[in-house]
């Protein structure tokens, strides 16, 4: 079979196996353990975390391991939002990868308004539909960087100037786009960035979300302090998925919100 679908999936490379084999057989303890056996685990899920933050150019107490892309943008429209409890608008495109689109329709069932930024015949955004779009209501600006259909690259350092400029937080889902342009957080000025490991020859299971430092985060599941993760997120991946994927390399609307989507059904 000749596969020509690398944009849906990637096949592990047989290096990648092998660094993740130990994790899988003998190396199987909980890092999160008090006692050696897996506690001495951390230091692997570190440096693979130093080796994710080297491929986009960040610091290691920025990137986060998540189950995979869909995980991370959903986290980073949900941090955004709980971190601006009196603004209830996202800014996206018409052409997201369907995480992204579909919680935003979810979104919109709760009350929050949502604009989808529409594309030319070749796939191009405008910028200055964006600059129109950003309201002092505007909460986050969520757009890709690299079209998973039609290969299509927007402008992210451009848009996330203008973010910036306007005091809105921009999250970039970047998933097409690692391991194959450079990237590097420190010249883009982006809040969040999303990867996933099956992209680029790492097993499914195991993505990331790049947070800027002093940029809000909030997690989904409330459990108890990881000692896996930075302080600022709860929970647990495993160790053998993370080492791989480094081997290479529904908040409530504010109640103003609520109260007119009440309004506009009636």
């Amino acid at each position: 079979m000749i596969y020509l679908d690398h944009n849906a999936t990637t096949p592990v490379l047989p290096e990648v196996l092998d660094a993740m084999m130990p994790y899988l057989t003998t190396e199987w303890g909980n890092p999160s353990s008090a006692y050696k056996f897996g506690s001495k685990l951390k230091g692997v899920i570190e440096t693979a975390r130093e080796q994710v933050a080297e491929l986009i150019g960040a610091q290691p107490r920025e990137v986060i391991f998540t189950s995979c892309a869909t995980e991370s943008n959903n986290a980073a429209i949900h941090a955004a939002l709980k971190a601006n409890p009196n603004k209830g608008h996202i800014v996206t495109s018409a052409v997201e990868h369907s995480s992204v689109l579909n919680y935003c329709m979810a979104l919109e069932k709760e009350g929050y308004r949502v604009t989808y930024l529409p594309v030319d015949r070749d796939g191009l955004l405008k910028l200055a539909d964006l600059e129109t779009a950003i309201t002092d209501q505007t909460a986050l600006v969520s757009l890709m960087w690299a079209n998973n259909e039609t290969g299509v690259l927007f402008p992210v350092k451009e848009v996330a100037e203008i973010c910036r400029s306007r005091g809105v937080l921009c999250h970039c889902d970047a998933v097409q786009a690692a391991g194959k342009i450079g990237m590097d957080v420190r010249k883009l000025p982006v809040d969040y960035l999303s990867l996933t490991g099956h992209k680029f020859h790492a097993p499914k299971g195991i993505g990331a979300l790049y947070v800027r430092r002093k940029t809000p985060i909030s997690p989904y599941v409330i459990w108890r302090t990881s000692r896996t993760q930075p302080a600022r997120w709860d929970g647990k991946r495993g160790t053998d998925c993370r080492h791989g994927q480094s081997r290479r390399i529904g908040p409530q609307p504010p109640a103003r919100l609520r109260k007119e989507g009440a309004s506009a059904a009636r």
